[in-house]
């Protein structure tokens, strides 16, 4: 979608960033700057609560672009983001992006389709995390995890690694509510767990248990 000159100006603004694990990439409260393309790695998007409590908003995998609503919005990051193991990202900076949708109707309709998209996404999590019970909300996480990163070569073992922590963060949940939850699954055969390798055993039970919440 974009001219050859529009190319050659990508090209030689965008620069690369790597990040090592659990390495902020950006803070709430800074004023965004550039567009940021995850190339290797996986990051997490998330906002800090009460007492110190986190909760994961969303997670990136490759090729996605992440960093930009703030930027439309005029608004300082309301999110901070930090890579769960070592990441490249690309970074453009935003006025040079912003030069280019209001010259390129083509882009300026694919960020409108990625920002609604992600507004989807954003609306239905906030329903299921606040009216799943807690194995409806682990059950989500646990196949939302299967279904962005997949599964290792066994075709069960989710190919990511999370710490307990990270788990119950991302199901709004307490971790020791995350533990409890594992540990039952585990004992109902639905999962099994090798440290923080997590297996799916009987995946047409999990989805079951998401959809009734």
């Amino acid at each position: 979608m974009l001219t050859d000159v529009e190319r050659d100006q990508l090209r030689s603004n965008a620069r690369m960033g790597h990040f090592k694990k659990n390495e902020l990439i950006y803070l709430e409260d800074e004023c965004p700057k550039d567009l940021m393309i995850l190339f290797k790695g996986k990051v997490k998007i998330f906002k800090s609560g009460v007492g110190g409590r986190s909760q994961i908003i969303r997670i990136v995998r490759p090729v996605q672009y992440f960093g930009y609503r703030a930027y439309f919005a005029r608004e300082p990051y309301v999110t901070a983001a930090s890579a769960f193991e070592a990441c490249t990202v690309c970074m453009i900076p935003m006025e040079l992006i912003e030069q280019f949708l209001r010259n390129n109707g083509d882009m300026a309709l694919f960020f409108i389709q990625m920002l609604s998209v992600d507004l989807g996404i954003a609306d239905q999590r906030v329903v299921n995390l606040t009216q799943k019970h807690v194995r409806g909300r682990l059950a989500e996480s646990l196949l939302f995890l299967k279904e962005s990163y997949g599964l290792e070569e066994d075709g069960a073992t989710i190919s990511i690694y999370l710490a307990r922590e990270d788990l119950a963060s991302l199901s709004n949940m307490t971790t020791s509510n995350a533990i409890r939850t594992l540990s039952n699954f585990v004992n109902e055969r639905i999962i099994t767990i090798d440290g923080r390798k997590i297996k799916i055993i009987d995946e047409e039970r999990l989805h079951k248990i998401s959809r009734i919440g």
